[in-house]
Formats: structure tokens, sequence, C-alpha cells
């Protein structure tokens, strides 16, 4: 009987893995897609617009904030059958990721050039980094909407409908890309513009499938869904009927719920981004060294984004049901399931890691004729399969014990780890010691194993026990 349960949960971790992981590899393909059409051309074109992403995603991070939230206490509620606690979270979580982005959309519109001139963009790739952060800024209002809808939807174990949504957008993008980059299909060569309106474009729609899918939460936030899917029938049909019925859940206002989000969100966002301004002012570091140096980042960054793919889509999946467990108190289940979990992200990543170190030249090759870069980026991805055992521990115990609800002890590691170790150490070996990007890359290497060995005692350690938000 035993067997037979832990064949049954492993079955159900795969079966919420496969489409996060088709998710992931879709969203990592929609950056990936502007990179290599962008590089047919011109390598400057590359540089601009990796800056440009890599402030978009730190954006994106910031949305994260309640959407991270969101998708940890929905899970324990999911799991612990708690309908009403469920549908107050999202709720909340979608009004404020809306203010939020509309704010955020208003600021990169406005302020994107003394933005990119903060971060040290090099005056010849001003004009090109310019126009697409105006582009995708001004429209990643909707994106803040789609992390958060996401999130809901993957909660509740519906993690097939966002996969579909990635499906559209990465087809809308690269149709875009071919039509708009290059002036394809009596469209006009609009070159960097037109991929930001290709990517921008392929976002909104993103927003809008999500949105579709929505209201198929509401039957599955309770245990014995038809008989909630009977009393949302119940209403009536009339739209306005519903929604009135949905403002009930709001009085009073649930004050709790806004501050477990508050409490879950800000760890949660705070290590994220403090990890993404960390790689920002690495980034301006590299910058400094060379235009080529720059380049040799944006392509090995990318190609790199693959090889975590297998250990970020099963810890998600596993962290979706570890939040299940937790809300169910099971915790020697969600323990247990964990150290699965990371046994097998680290053994599917250290393989493709492996396949990059002796395949990375000729994807260089295919990317670029510059022999500096190609020289560059090969030793690049070698360091890397080192730093893969570090960052799998990382991707593990900061998503898995968030899952439990001990949110604050990853964060005080990370932004001590990531400014001291990682920032620190690449500046110096880096910049006065003149190793370049080699000696930033090892830098990265020593901060990702060095907070690895910390998180995973965590984990271990159990500490965590005890903190579901589901008892209170």
């Amino acid at each position: 009987m035993q067997t037979t349960k832990r064949i049954s949960i492993k079955k159900e971790l795969y079966r919420l893995t496969l489409p996060i992981f088709i998710d992931i590899a879709l969203v990592m393909m929609l950056g990936a897609v502007d990179t290599v059409m962008l590089s047919r051309f011109s390598d400057d074109a590359v540089a601009a617009v990796g800056l440009d992403n890599q402030l978009v995603s730190l954006v994106f991070l910031i949305y994260q904030f309640f959407s991270m939230g969101a998708a940890i206490l929905c899970a324990q509620y999911f799991g612990a059958g708690l309908r009403s606690r469920f549908i107050q979270i999202v709720g909340i979580s979608v009004f404020v990721n809306m203010l939020l982005g509309m704010l955020m959309s208003l600021t990169l519109w406005i302020w994107a050039e003394p933005i990119l001139q903060m971060f040290g963009l090099r005056e010849n790739l001003m004009a090109d980094g310019v126009r697409y952060l105006k582009i995708t800024g001004a429209l990643s209002f909707f994106q803040a909407l789609s992390l958060t809808f996401s999130a809901v939807l993957r909660s509740t174990g519906k993690t097939l409908y966002p996969m579909l949504a990635t499906v559209a957008v990465n087809i809308l993008n690269i149709c875009g890309n071919y039509a708009l980059i290059f002036g394809n299909w009596g469209c006009p060569a609009m070159g960097v513009e037109g991929a930001a309106w290709a990517t921008a474009g392929s976002r909104i729609a993103a927003m809008l499938i999500l949105l579709c899918f929505m209201p198929t939460v509401w039957p599955a936030a309770k245990a014995g869904g038809k008989a909630a899917h009977r009393g949302l029938k119940q209403l009536g049909l009339c739209a306005a009927s519903k929604i009135k019925a949905l403002a009930a859940y709001f009085r009073p206002f649930p004050v709790q719920e806004l501050k477990n989000l508050f409490y879950i969100g800000i760890p949660a966002m705070s290590e994220e981004l403090s990890y993404s301004l960390s790689q920002v002012a690495i980034t301006y570091f590299i910058n400094q060294i060379s235009t080529e140096a720059l380049t040799t980042k944006i392509y090995c960054s990318t190609a790199i984004t693959f090889v975590i793919l297998f250990s970020t889509s099963i810890v998600q999946g596993g962290d979706i049901l570890v939040g299940h467990y937790v809300g169910q108190l099971r915790y020697r289940v969600a323990y247990i399931l964990g150290n699965y979990v990371f046994r097998t992200g680290m053994m599917l990543t250290l393989i493709v890691a492996t396949v990059l170190a002796f395949c990375g030249r000729p994807l260089l090759q295919f990317l670029t004729d510059n022999e500096a870069i190609i020289t560059l980026g090969t030793w690049i991805f070698i360091i890397d399969w080192v730093l893969n055992i570090g960052r799998v521990k990382n991707i593990f115990a900061c998503g898995t014990l968030r899952a439990t609800g001990d949110a604050v002890y990853p964060v005080v590691v990370g932004v001590i780890f990531q400014w001291v170790v990682a920032v620190g150490f690449a500046w110096f070996v880096g910049i006065p010691l003149g190793y370049g990007l080699i000696g930033i890359w090892l830098a990265f290497c020593l901060d990702e194993n060095l907070r690895g060995i910390i998180l995973m005692r965590r984990w271990h350690s159990q500490k965590w026990r005890g903190r579901a938000f589901t008892v209170q």
C-alpha cells in the first residue's frame, strides 16, 4: 500500500511537471528567439536587447511579489480545502498587481533612457536600447496580470493552461519577429523595434488567454468541486450576480490574508530581486570590460537558462505538491517528496550541463563569427558545469522552503552572499585583478555553491515544520 501511494505521488509530480517544463522552456524561448533572430541583424543589437531584457526581467520580479506569495498560499489553502481564503488571496493579488503593473509600465515609458544610462549602456547601443525598453516596458502591465493568473492556475494543479498560453505566445512571437525584424510578409523592416513589438504583443495575448482560463479555478477551490460548481450555478447566469457573490468574500476586508501575502511575498520577492539587482550590477562591470564581453555574457546566459530548465520545472511541480501536503500538515510526506525532487533535478541538470560544455563551441559558432566571443564563451560553459551543482541546490531550497512557509531564511542568506561574494568577488577578480569575464564567472560559481550548502542544511534540519498558514 505504501509503495502504491509513493508511485501515485510520483505520477502526480510528473503530471504537474511536464506542462511546467514545456511552459518554462517556451518562456525561455521567447527571449532566446529574440537573441537568435537579432544575431542575424547585428551583435550590437543583441547586446542592447540583452541588457534591456535583464531590466525588464527585474520588473517582472517586482510583479512576482504578490503572484509568488499567492501561489504558495493558494497551494496550501487548496490542499486544506479552504475555499473562501483561496478566493480572497486570488482577488487581493490580482488587484494589487494590476495597480503595480500600471505604475511600473508608466515609469519605464517615461524614464527609459535615464534608466539605461544609469546602468551604463554604451552610447552606440543607446538608441536601440531605448526603443526596445520603451515598448516592452510600457506594455509590461499585461505581464503583471499574466504572472498572477498563471500562479493561481498552477497552485490548483492546472499546469496545462499556462503551458497552452505560452505555446500560443511563442508562435505569435516567432511570426512577429520574422515579419517585423526583417520586413517579411509585406511588413516594414523595423529591426530591434520590430522585435519589441512582437514580444510585447505576444505577452498581451498570453494575458488574454490566461484570463479566459481563470474561471476554472473556482470549482476547484474546494474539495468536492461539483458541489461548489452547483453553488455557483445557483447564483444565476448573470455576470453581475456572480461578481456580487464573489465580492461577499471581501466583506469585511480579509486583513489577515493580506498580511500573509506580505509575509510570503516580501521575502520571496526580496531574494529574487536581490539576485537580479546583483546580476545587473555585475553586468555593469562586464559592460566596462568590452562590448565583446557583454555580448558573450548575453549569449552564454541565454544558453545556460536551458540547462536549469529541468531543475526549475521539477522543483516548481514539487513545490505545488509540497504546499498541498504542508497545508494538510503532512510534513513527512512533504520532506520525502522534496528530497526526491532535488535528486532528480540535480541529475537532469548535470547531464544537460555536460552536453553544453562539450557542444558550447559549435553553438556559439552558429550565433556569431567573432572568434573572441566563441573562445571566451566556451570556457564559460565549462566553468558553469561546476556552478550548476550549487545552482540546483539554491533553486530547490529557496522554492521549497518558501512553499513550506519558511520564507525569511532564504532571503537573508541570499542577500548576504549575492552581494558580498558574487558582486564583491566578481568586481575584485574581474576588474582590478584583470581576469575579466572568466573571473566574474568564477565568482558566480563560489556564490552559488556556498549558498547551496547553507540552504540545503536548512531544508534537512526540518525547522520549517509547523509554519503552515492553514493552522492560523
